[in-house]
């Protein structure tokens, strides 16, 4: 979420002619991530948020769009893509895909708590009930292919010892894989600034342009390696014992899971490592770009190959 796109009032409100929506009455770019353009936007009928696609084709993005509908009639409390006059969820403006959907309520939070994180693992294990019985699939797009093929580009970015860490961990995840482990509908970025609080409830789940068809039990160590995430790099067990026990009491964990559950919490950490990494090595030009800190997942990745035997267990 960023802005690569400019976009004027006088070229939104022209858009706009196109769905039932109001008058602009308001205008701000969003500059937090790094992979779309993203506007808040208000009309005479309410708030919304605009996004321009900078690296999806529209062909591709009929799966979010879908996804995230289904999402909303099923209860899960994330953005409804908003249908045009001619019943499409999906546009163009200013030369890129484009949609708008539904603003929700809430922010995001900074600190967490036991009783947050509690509260993220029972609407993570929702909203895979609910990707049960939506039946369009998407490939990871950041699979193990990707890992491969983006560490190669940054390894020469690397010092010595960073770049054995890598090619080491992307060799040992294409032997240990998860492919055996139940699978579904995953957000696959489920980080805090992507996770809304209304109070003490989950107000919204938002940026699903991650989201696909993968392991469950990778997408719950993608968010647990965030929302519990203590100092040096390693999780805090109170608010880890309290998301992974409020999904289980939705989802209930298998013996398979819980077996492979270190392996998951290793590639999650590794996946957001290359895309830093890449991030910051490969930049694209960007109006409001914030580009994240690769150290940061490198030593999460570093403490989950380290921790063997005190590793916080599944069931």
């Amino acid at each position: 979420m960023a802005v690569f796109t400019s976009v004027s009032e006088s070229e939104l409100s022209a858009w706009l002619h196109y769905y039932s929506l109001g008058s602009l009455v308001e205008l701000q770019g969003i500059a937090s991530g790094i992979e779309n353009t993203n506007y808040f936007v208000t009309t005479s009928n309410g708030r919304f948020v605009l996004t321009l696609f900078e690296k999806l084709h529209a062909h591709e993005l009929h799966f979010y769009l879908n996804l995230m509908a289904h999402l909303a009639r099923h209860g899960i409390p994330c953005p409804s893509p908003v249908a045009d006059r001619h019943n499409s969820f999906l546009g163009e403006l200013n030369g890129k895909p484009a949609c708008i959907v539904s603003r929700l309520a809430g922010k995001s939070l900074i600190d967490p708590s036991s009783e947050n994180c509690a509260a993220v693992g029972e609407m993570l294990g929702q909203m895979h009930g609910a990707g049960l019985s939506f039946d369009e699939k998407m490939k990871n797009p950041r699979d193990a292919a990707w890992r491969k093929t983006a560490a190669k580009q940054v390894l020469p970015f690397l010092s010595e010892g960073d770049a054995k860490l890598l090619h080491d961990e992307v060799a040992y995840h294409a032997l240990y894989t998860l492919e055996d482990l139940p699978q579904g509908i995953v957000h696959a970025d489920l980080f805090r600034d992507n996770v809304l609080f209304d109070g003490p409830r989950v107000g919204g789940l938002i940026d699903f342009y991650f989201a696909c068809y993968d392991c469950l039990l990778y997408d719950v160590a993608i968010t647990v390696n965030d929302w519990c995430m203590g100092a040096g790099g390693r999780l805090d067990k109170p608010r880890t014992r309290a998301f992974l026990d409020a999904y289980h009491k939705v989802r209930p964990f298998t013996v398979k899971e819980a077996a492979k559950w270190q392996v998951a919490l290793r590639l999650a950490a590794l996946r957001f490592w290359i895309s830093r990494l890449f991030d910051l090595h490969k930049p694209r030009d960007g109006e409001l770009v914030n580009a994240h800190n690769p150290d940061q997942f490198k030593q999460i990745l570093q403490q989950h190959i380290a921790v063997q035997d005190d590793v916080i267990q599944l069931l």
